[in-house]
């Protein structure tokens, strides 16, 4: 369904993306791993076009995406963000909203959707007037990921979706995208270096390193592949964490 071909992107005289390649098949849930700094969030950009690739190319079944074609590309996608980046000053419910109203839709349609979403992802009628400043950590993440869904998106996007989780409340946040995921049937990227997350939630990864796809296969695969890059990844650097701790 998206289709990276031979992307690079720099930032100055320092290289972020050099070469990168990669297909994500409809219906796919892909994962793409990598260290801090590999250029995970870039590659992310380029696709939303918040950057423009130094060369290369991105297609959507196979059309390329250019300024005339990306409006009806990011007219069906949704994003869980790091942050969840709710916006403060707006009660929960018109941030789940906040696509639908910003199209026309009359309040109590939305509002209708917004409470349906924000039950289906565990919070309760009494949280729709409440303020993100209001609500836990845990709680805004699930915010996040229902206004991600309020549009039934046939494309959503997932930033480090259980950064800043204690482990108990990340496995609640996977097993809710792996869930809704399955319901919807949408594609999805996730961004993430959190190996449990690539477990419960990814069909597929993708290891990016030194700015090109290292490695890609099954998740199933990921503990018998003999990429060096991917062992090194998983295992973390022992001599590093060593040589720290003396």
């Amino acid at each position: 369904m998206i289709t990276l071909t031979d992307i690079h992107k720099s930032f100055g005289s320092t290289p972020v993306l050099q070469g990168a390649t990669l297909t994500a098949q409809r219906g796919e849930n892909l994962a793409i791993i990598g260290g801090s700094g590999s250029g995970k969030s870039v590659l992310l950009k380029c696709i939303l076009g918040l950057e423009t690739p130094d060369s290369g190319s991105i297609a959507v079944d196979g059309v390329p995406l250019t300024a005339k074609t990306r409006p009806t590309f990011l007219n069906d996608f949704g994003m869980l963000f790091q942050s969840a980046a709710l916006f403060d000053s707006l009660p929960l419910w018109q941030n789940v909203a906040f696509r639908l109203l910003h199209s026309g839709m009359p309040q109590p349609k939305a509002r209708d959707i917004a409470l349906r979403k924000l039950a289906r992802v565990g919070l309760g009628p009494e949280t729709a007037d409440r303020y993100p400043g209001e609500l836990s950590g845990g709680m805004q993440k699930r915010a996040g990921l229902a206004r991600a869904i309020a549009t039934d998106p046939s494309v959503i996007f997932f930033d480090e979706p259980t950064t800043g989780l204690d482990p108990i409340r990340a496995r609640t946040i996977n097993a809710l995208i792996r869930d809704i995921v399955a319901e919807a049937g949408a594609t999805t990227i996730t961004i993430t270096h959190d190996m449990s997350t690539v477990r419960t939630t990814a069909d597929r990864v993708a290891l990016l390193h030194e700015g090109q796809i290292a490695w890609h296969g099954a998740v199933a695969d990921m503990d018998a592949a003999q990429s060096p890059q991917l062992k090194h990844f998983m295992m973390g650097p022992v001599d590093a964490i060593g040589t720290d701790m003396r």
